[in-house]
């Protein structure tokens, strides 16, 4: 990874699957398992291009089940290591996958590190995510704070649609 990125973590947390380590690396680098659970609720993924590899990049949109909400997005994979490590370059995109601002806030960040970590335990996983923004202005820390509370209650949805798909291979 490059060493260089003014990164501070501001979001790190811990959660336990009950599903072996193997399986939910494949949940978070298979472009068909990752498009059954990643988002919000209330919402799908569409995965247009998945290369979940050291170097690669996802790009996709996630859309409202009404049909009236899109966004783009778009991941660069800084680290994947089978089956232990994801750590990926998220931001906002256009549909040609040009960065842009979030919709919902014109300071968000442009580009948010998130550094998965999986370790076996007896046959469950232990996930561990850290994140926060990478070279963020002042006012784009600010927003980021602001919402990291928001933000890991999200992230806490999308672990349980996780969970649930986990489940549903059994």
């Amino acid at each position: 990874m490059d060493n260089n990125l003014n990164q501070s973590f501001e979001i790190a947390f811990t959660r336990v699957f009950d599903a072996p380590r193997e399986l939910v690396f494949k949940a978070w680098t298979e472009p068909g398992q990752f498009a059954k659970w990643w988002g919000p609720k209330g919402f799908y993924l569409e995965v247009v291009k998945m290369d979940a590899r050291s170097g690669g990049s996802f790009f996709g949109f996630q859309r409202s089940l009404d049909g009236n909400h899109v966004m783009w997005g778009k991941f660069v994979y800084q680290e994947v290591v089978e089956p232990e490590k994801v750590a990926f370059i998220q931001s906002f995109s256009d549909e040609q996958g040009n960065i842009i601002r979030a919709p919902f806030s014109a300071n968000w960040p442009l580009e948010i590190l998130n550094i998965i970590t999986l370790e076996d335990d007896e046959g469950k996983t232990v996930l561990t995510l850290k994140g926060g923004p990478v070279n963020a202005s002042s006012e784009e820390q600010e927003a980021y704070n602001s919402m990291a509370p928001m933000l890991q209650q999200g992230l806490e949805g999308t672990f349980d649609q996780l969970a649930d798909y986990l489940v549903s291979l059994k």
